[in-house]
């Protein structure tokens, strides 16, 4: 194998894989349908079981740029096979991002493989089509005077490569933050919004932003269920014992074959219809975009593409994309993705100014680093917080099966195998039974040779042997126990779509959660504080609202050092911080819209004393930089900000334990 015809996907991610390129040639596939006539039907199932001899016996290897099909390897330990099928569509322009006005003409180089002045088929056999239909015709149509370029991509696991000619290897569009540009260069080239014609071009590429789990019919679930080889195994079994005349078992384990699979089947379609209708609940709602032309426009969420600048409304939404906020502020809640149950605050991306040091404050925007300021898709933004003539506006990042809710499903569609003991010591056992019945075989053929049996009789009872040695009924067993386990999930809200899985939970004999709140009560009480002055602890206090410690510094620190908020009236926040506040007798104030439309930003949230303990000056909670000569410092391993107005321009900075 040629080393420059091998490339390397996703290179030093999870789903690094090995990819190879290939060409369908006539000759094989007539040969290889010749094999299938000539052994009954068993050749097609050694391809079906078998993708990587299914490619080198009915195509030919060819280099990656001109492949009709790739064949990918996993380079995890388990070293999985895939195919995909490449395919060519026509679209007006060769880059998303780019504007269709600045891109290549129709003095296209004849020498660009991708790009042509019609749609012919290709040399390869490949047949250029638009994609997605009419929107690509349409624009082709807008655009006469544009080349048509051809798109090479294929699809796997829901995601789609696209060719890239400059790296001569194919790669994933995930979206905006594939540009890695920086945060000022988003909020000066790309908080405006796209123009009709942007947003349809870039769809071409993204496709509909849509989480689709497609419920597989009863007939290919069905079709999956009974060609797995221990099926097989017992069709064979149930042929031969039929030729003996041994009737009464072979019903008895195709009735239990019949009902369990059909159990099986029914059980897997329905877990699919309620993952499917769990997915598309909130998948296609009604959003406001931004034009270009400074317009605001009510689309469907399907229609959003990476770049579009969403308007977030006042009463909340559930997000169908990922977007990274560049005004305003949010309240979300991450339950859906992060299991906490306790609402977070997202601010606007930082926009830091050209003339300041630009190495730190202004990096390349991805969603990882800047989660933050980037809320994802499926969660649920209960608040936003905005000064009077400015709307909150998001930056659409990513979509459909690319966003964090996308990844999440597709770990649920496509899981890896599991490599546990268990499963390795059972194929191991198979295989003693095997090996068991391979020399139980060769000899009860030479012992009837030898005692000059017919040939009949030494087929079928030699035969009979390995039906014997492993078990035919074991699928039906482990069937009718994986769905009686299913059941009683089902009675506590528990759903799975991999049964197999079911089993691996019988050799669990401990189970350990992460964090307070699974199985113990849900939150903390503060029992008391210890501050320490001049190197040396105080004395234990259980009381942090007493006269003599509310006026505190230290006391000022636990009272501003936290990201809670008011939803509706209602503290909310980190039970921890919750429980911090409420102990130090602290007031919380937030100003209202028509407060802050006095003032050109976001009125800063303000925490006081109780009034009748004559505080000093109020103290400020800040997670953006409102004001300059803010104090950055880590209390309880949180990064905050603090200022303290009082009488000294100085303040001690104490680390909370």
């Amino acid at each position: 194998m040629e080393k420059e015809d091998l490339k390397v996907l996703n290179p030093g991610e999870e789903e690094e894989m090995e990819l190879q390129g290939y060409r369908l040639c006539r000759w094989r596939l007539v040969m290889v349908g010749l094999g299938v006539l000539c052994t009954g039907g068993f050749l097609l199932l050694l391809l079906y079981w078998m993708p990587e001899w299914c490619v080198k016996l009915t195509c030919t290897r060819t280099t990656v740029r001109d492949a009709e099909v790739v064949l990918l390897r996993s380079m995890d330990e388990f070293r999985r096979w895939f195919l995909a099928r490449v395919r060519v569509m026509l679209a007006p322009g060769s880059n998303p991002f780019h504007s269709l006005e600045t891109q290549t003409t129709s003095t296209c180089s004849p020498s660009c493989p991708f790009s042509s002045s019609a749609s012919p088929p290709l040399a390869n056999g490949h047949t250029t089509h638009p994609s997605d239909g009419s929107p690509a015709q349409e624009l082709i149509r807008r655009y006469a005077d544009y080349q048509p370029t051809q798109i090479r991509y294929f699809t796997l696991h829901s995601t789609k490569y696209y060719w890239k000619d400059e790296v001569q290897n194919f790669e994933v569009l995930s979206g905006l933050d594939d540009l890695q540009i920086s945060c000022s260069t988003l909020h000066l080239e790309h908080s405006a919004g796209l123009t009709k014609n942007q947003q349809e071009y870039r769809r071409l590429f993204f496709g509909v932003n849509e989480i689709a789990v497609k419920v597989p019919s009863v007939f290919k679930l069905l079709i999956k269920e009974v060609l797995n080889p221990f099926y097989i195994f017992q069709l064979f079994s149930v042929i031969l014992w039929s030729a003996d005349e041994y009737y009464y078992y072979a019903v008895a384990i195709v009735f239990m074959s019949v009902i369990s699979t059909a159990t099986s089947v029914y059980t897997i379609k329905k877990q699919y219809v309620m993952l499917h209708d769990m997915v598309a609940a909130h998948s296609v709602v009604r959003v406001s975009v931004c034009r270009a032309n400074n317009d605001i426009e009510e689309i469907y969420s399907t229609d959003l593409v990476p770049g579009d600048v969403m308007v977030i409304p006042s009463n909340g939404t559930i997000m169908p994309c990922d977007a990274v906020l560049v005004s305003g502020t949010c309240i979300v809640n991450e339950s859906m993705l992060t299991g906490e149950s306790v609402p977070v605050t997202k601010t606007n991306l930082p926009n830091p100014v050209p003339e300041e040091v630009r190495d730190e404050a202004d990096g390349a925007y991805n969603t990882e680093d800047y989660k933050r300021h980037t809320l994802f898709c499926g969660t649920h933004v209960i608040q936003t917080r905005f000064y009077t003539g400015e709307l909150v506006k998001a930056v659409v990042v990513r979509t459909g099966f690319s966003t964090a809710k996308g990844q999440l499903v597709r770990s649920i569609l496509y899981p890896k195998p599991t490599d546990f003991k268990l499963y390795r010591d059972a194929y191991l056992f198979l295989l003693c039974l095997v090996a068991v019945a391979g020399i139980g075989f060769i000899y009860s053929i030479v012992l009837s040779i030898m005692n000059k049996v017919p040939a009949k009789t030494i087929i079928i009872e030699s035969l009979d042997i390995i039906t014997i040695t492993v078990p035919p009924a074991l699928p039906a067993a482990m069937t009718a126990g994986i769905v009686y386990a299913q059941r009683r999930l089902k009675h506590i809200g528990i759903f799975c779509i991999s049964p197999q899985r079911i089993n691996i939970c019988g050799q669990i004999n401990l189970v350990c959660f992460d964090k307070t709140g699974t199985l113990t009560e849900d939150g903390l009480d503060l029992w008391g504080v210890q501050r320490v002055e001049n190197g040396s602890f105080h004395l234990s206090e259980e009381n942090a609202y007493k006269e003599n410690l509310v006026k505190s510094q230290f006391v000022a620190c636990m009272a501003t050092c936290h990201s809670l908020t008011k939803i509706e009236g209602q503290l909310s926040g980190d039970p921890l911080d919750l429980k911090m506040f409420e102990a130090t007798g602290w007031i919380l104030e937030e100003a209202t819209e028509e407060e802050t439309s006095l003032h050109n930003r976001i009125m800063p949230t303000v925490v006081r004393p109780p009034k009748q303990l004559l505080p000093p000056e109020p103290a400020v909670s800040q997670e953006q930089d409102m004001f300059s000569d803010l104090f950055y410092f880590l209390v309880g391993r949180f990064p905050v900000k603090f200022q303290y107005i009082g009488y000294s321009e100085n303040i001690e900075l104490y680390e909370l334990s």
